[in-house]
């Protein structure tokens, strides 16, 4: 059995930013049978991206993390906490867990579109994410 929390910011979609994604939903991943456990609504205070090392986190024992995008820092971190990650250019969830179990699910480099930009606090963080060919970013207004 394994633990898998997709990102879905819009709680329909497999989303991107998983840094600071609020929404995610949580299925536990049984050979091919699929069971939605629970949606997990963060804080802003508890987003990947503001989580130290020495935090605690209501997705704390999960196995697997996908999203469509999130950089190397924070597949990092999330290593660190015995969480395994993703990206992936699925969107639906469903169809990203039967293609998972099914050892088919297309993965994405967190390097596939790299870049920086400045945070609240005016400091500059390097993040990866990918884009697919002709499509626009937004959610940190790089420019791609």
């Amino acid at each position: 059995m394994t633990l898998v929390a997709l990102t879905t910011q819009n709680r329909k979609t497999i989303t991107g930013h998983a840094g600071m994604c609020r929404n995610f939903m949580v299925f536990k991943l049984d050979g091919p049978e699929v069971t939605l456990q629970r949606m997990v609504e963060l804080e802003r205070e508890q987003t990947f991206h503001e989580l130290t090392d020495d935090m605690s986190h209501p997705l704390d024992g999960i196995d697997l993390l996908i999203s469509g995008g999130m950089g190397a820092g924070l597949q990092q971190k999330l290593a660190r906490r015995g969480i395994e990650s993703l990206i992936t250019s699925e969107t639906d969830p469903l169809r990203a867990l039967t293609l998972l179990a099914q050892g088919a699910l297309p993965v994405l480099s967190p390097a596939a579109h790299a870049h920086h930009h400045n945070d609240e606090h005016g400091h500059t963080h390097d993040h990866g994410h990918p884009h697919a060919e002709g499509q626009r970013c937004g959610g940190c207004r790089c420019g791609h």
